[in-house]
């Protein structure tokens, strides 16, 4: 977890910078300052600080994994990785409701609400996949 603490620590100033010169140069050009860009770069800042600080807290109470280990070898990774269930169709009926909201957004607002329930559904029904047996559908 450190490499990716580190990563996102670094990106922190990087974007601080570029907003400076986001506002510097639209007040240049425009001679104002552009407020929405100069707030969603400043946003962006904010947002990987606060990956980054958690990711940083994670490093601290699990173990080194191989990859922070610079002498780490491959299969010192090797074993469970965790769950993933390739017969499950829930994902398709989120990613089908995710096209119906983003339909309804071109549409109208009554489709968006029922792409948003099936999604609920679908969500609820990913999640639960496994609280009844490991195949149960």
């Amino acid at each position: 977890m450190k490499i990716e603490t580190r990563l996102f620590l670094v990106l922190v100033p990087f974007f601080l910078l570029v907003s400076g010169v986001y506002a510097v140069w639209t007040y240049a050009i425009t001679s104002q300052v552009e407020p929405v860009g100069t707030a969603a770069l400043l946003l962006v800042a904010g947002l990987v600080a606060m990956i980054g600080f958690y990711l940083g807290l994670v490093a601290r109470r699990i173990d080194a994994r191989p990859e922070d280990d610079p002498l780490g070898e491959i299969e010192q990774g090797a074993g469970d990785q965790g769950v993933y269930s390739p017969w499950s169709w829930w994902p398709l009926v989120i990613a089908g409701a995710a096209a119906v909201c983003f339909l309804g957004l071109a549409v109208g607002w009554w489709l968006f609400y029922i792409g948003a329930a099936v999604s609920v559904v679908g969500l609820v029904g990913w999640v639960f996949e496994y609280s009844r047996g490991q195949h149960a559908h």
